[in-house]
């Protein structure tokens, strides 16, 4: 990785990619800071303190610190993602998105117009609701319509300019835009985590202790990221053998080639659905000031927050983390059944003359391909569950209440694999342009007579 970097920064081109894509970061990163007008900031310290559970742990990571300091990016790019979540599950249900995306480069312009709407919009409702929610309780200094409305503007400019930079560096930058915003925003916490793990394990214990506790954390995070790669990058290859044609007096086809499935197919969809899922009731329940009593309700908010799990003094609390295994495992299935169809893969391998060795195409082809997803997706699920527990377990028993779970993890592995990959087939079209621009200089030079 270290190699590619440094090649990269060696070609003028790319490397302006690189510095414009830090430029922008560090915009983001300003923008963070800038506290949203009208807000009473002792409140929003106050607020947060008493939150006993992690259930803004979630927000903290995916805005970076800005929405429990309530700047100007409190909303962070998350209606983005729910927005672009939403049109690829639009896309499947709603025949004429479905065409629209099979339109090419002017479907997906428009398909991506349209997700642009839909944030705005997405982002307009959850600046009203927090800034209704919150308002009542005294997160204005003066609650009224104005104020409202001042909150409701800038937190939605908010989300959009970070949208609009995450499409800049898509376009000008090294790609993946919206995923490097997310990226730095969950980076920026890890420090504070790290000095929160010193505090609570290695400071005022003595040297052998605290360098125990040091390796063990080391050993945690190493055994932890090097499974997220390997489940990132795993696939299963599917052969598959094309039937050779001959149009007049030439043969073509009969090559081979596979069909990748991913072993974590889905990606992180899966977590991020099932933990939103669990914890929107929490997140209502503390705009509207309840599930602070006894009563079952309470006991019920209990169960779904996640910081409460694997607590050994309350163990029927880690009902919910059951409920949300499930949930995970559940979306998992359902989330790549719509964006992986083995019927339409089968049909346009048998359109163009390949088949799996060993497999007749048709129907028998459509089962064997949904018989190997149905397996591989269960094994990411695993992999996912095995992620996501492990920080819980470690908070419940132990109490390392840190931000970046097994979330974070999982996206900031995938984002630097996906923008290592980004950069280094930046470079390969550039040598091959290159190439093809010597080769062209050569020939020319030799029909010139030089």
């Amino acid at each position: 990785m270290l190699k590619t970097v440094r090649r990269a920064f060696q070609i003028e081109d790319i490397r302006k990619r690189i510095l414009y894509t830090l430029a922008m970061l560090v915009v983001v990163r300003l923008g963070s800071q800038l506290p949203t007008p009208g807000v009473d900031p002792s409140f929003i310290q106050e607020f947060f303190e008493s939150q006993t559970g992690d259930v803004f742990n979630f927000f903290e990571a995916f805005t970076g610190g800005s929405f429990t300091n309530f700047s100007i990016f409190a909303l962070s790019i998350t209606p983005y993602i729910t927005s672009s979540i939403i049109m690829q599950l639009l896309t499947i249900a709603i025949p004429k998105l479905e065409e629209m995306q099979k339109e090419g480069e002017d479907g997906r312009k428009k398909i991506a117009a349209i997700t642009r709407y839909v944030t705005v919009a997405l982002a307009l409702i959850e600046s009203i609701a927090m800034s209704v929610g919150f308002g009542r309780q005294g997160l204005l200094e003066e609650y009224n319509f104005v104020n409202c409305a001042i909150v409701v503007c800038t937190l939605t400019a908010g989300s959009a300019f970070l949208m609009w930079i995450g499409e800049r560096i898509t376009e000008k930058g090294v790609g993946n835009g919206i995923s490097i915003v997310l990226l730095i925003n969950i980076l920026s916490r890890v420090p504070q985590d790290f000095v929160r793990l010193y505090e609570q394990f290695v400071s005022g214990k003595s040297l052998a202790k605290g360098g125990l506790a040091v390796l063990v954390i080391l050993v945690i995070l190493l055994v932890v990221v090097v499974f997220v790669v390997i489940l990132q990058s795993g696939e299963r290859r599917i052969a598959v053998q094309y039937s050779k044609k001959v149009q007049g007096r030439k043969m073509y086809g009969g090559q081979s080639t596979h069909i990748p499935l991913r072993v974590n197919t889905a990606g992180v969809i899966p977590v991020i659905f099932s933990s939103s899922l669990m914890q929107t009731p929490i997140v209502i329940a503390s705009f509207v000031g309840a599930g602070n009593g006894t009563g079952i309700g309470s006991q019920i908010l209990a169960g779904l927050n996640s910081n409460n799990w694997c607590d050994p003094q309350h163990p029927i609390y880690s009902i919910g983390l059951v409920v949300y295994i499930i949930l995970t495992v559940f979306f998992a299935y359902f989330y790549t059944s719509i964006t992986f169809n083995p019927i339409e893969i089968a049909n346009n391998m048998k359109k163009s003359g390949g088949f799996i060795p060993g497999i007749r195409p048709g129907k028998p082809t459509v089962e064997y391909l949904q018989k190997i997803l149905n397996y591989i997706i269960f094994i990411g699920a695993c992999g996912l569950i095995i992620v996501q527990v492990i920080p819980y377990f470690f908070n419940g028993v132990f109490g390392a209440n840190v931000s970046f779970g097994g979330t974070s993890l999982i996206i900031i592995v995938g984002v630097v694999l996906e923008t290592i990959k980004k950069i280094e087939s930046q470079m390969l079209v550039r040598n091959y342009t290159g190439f093809l621009n010597n080769k062209g200089s050569n020939m020319k030079n030799s029909f010139l007579g030089y």
